[in-house]
Order: structure tokens, then C-alpha cells, then sequence
């Protein structure tokens, strides 16, 4: 959700494992490990994009930045339009869907992204509530 093509998303990657890599000697064991893994991912995927930001004006992603993994099926017309709303979110909004897409609970989703379970919920709601409007007008 934070690149705009492959090579973008395997630098991210890259760069993502790196940080991982030289972040474990620190890692003390207060939470899960997926979730200190998800709180570096996402911490270096909002880092990278504020900097390309700065450099260039976005162009917006591809559309191969929200394909669905799918057997044989292609993504009916009410996912796609959901998944066109989220690429209009700011990247901590982006961030909460994704959290809550990937089933973490608001305390989970409060340590990765350093806000406290009320503002998570908050932001949720609003994330709802907009994504409601974006896909009803799209």
C-alpha cells in the first residue's frame, strides 16, 4: 500500500528486513513479535514514503498495488472499489485498515502505531465512515 510499483515494494522490503535485522538486539520481548515487526514495517514504509514525498509529487499507485490474491477468481466490483477508497486514506488511516484487515486487536494496534485503544477507535470509526462515503461516490 506504500509503493507505487515491484521495484518501489522490493526496496521497501529490503530496507524493511534491514531494519529488522539491526532493530532484534533491542527487541526486549514486551509484545508480540509480530507486532514489533509490524510497528518496524510500517514505521519504515511512512518513513520512505514521507521522504519520496518530498522529493516528487505521487503519482498515485498501480493497480497491482491492491491486486488481490485470488485462486482463479478476479476481485468483485464492490472489493475493487473498496481497495481504490483506501488508496485515498492518509498513511497512518492506511496503516489502522490494514492492522484491522489483518485482524489485530486495538491494543495490538496501539503499540505498533503509538497512539492509546481510544484513539485507535476513534480513528477506526472515522476511517469507516469515510471509507463508507468514498465508496458510495466513487
Amino acid at each position: 500500500m506504500y509503493c507505487n510499483n515491484k521495484e518501489d515494494k522490493e526496496d521497501l522490503f529490503q530496507d524493511i528486513v534491514l531494519q529488522l535485522w539491526r532493530s532484534f538486539p533491542a527487541f526486549k520481548g514486551d509484545s508480540k513479535v509480530s507486532t514489533w515487526m509490524y510497528r518496524i514495517a510500517i514505521n519504515n514504509a511512512i518513513t520512505r514514503l514521507r521522504k519520496e514525498t518530498r522529493k516528487e509529487k505521487f503519482t498515485g499507485l498501480d493497480d497491482e498495488a491492491f491486486l488481490i490474491a485470488a485462486a482463479d477468481h478476479t476481485p468483485d466490483e464492490n472489493i475493487a472499489k473498496m481497495y481504490e477508497a483506501i488508496k485515498k486514506l492518509s498513511e497512518v488511516e492506511r496503516a489502522i485498515t490494514m492492522l484491522y484487515m489483518d485482524d489485530y486487536s486495538y491494543k495490538e494496534m496501539a503499540e505498533i502505531l503509538g497512539l492509546s485503544e481510544s484513539n485507535v477507535g476513534f480513528k477506526l470509526n472515522k476511517i469507516r465512515t469515510r471509507l463508507r462515503t468514498l465508496v458510495n461516490i466513487g
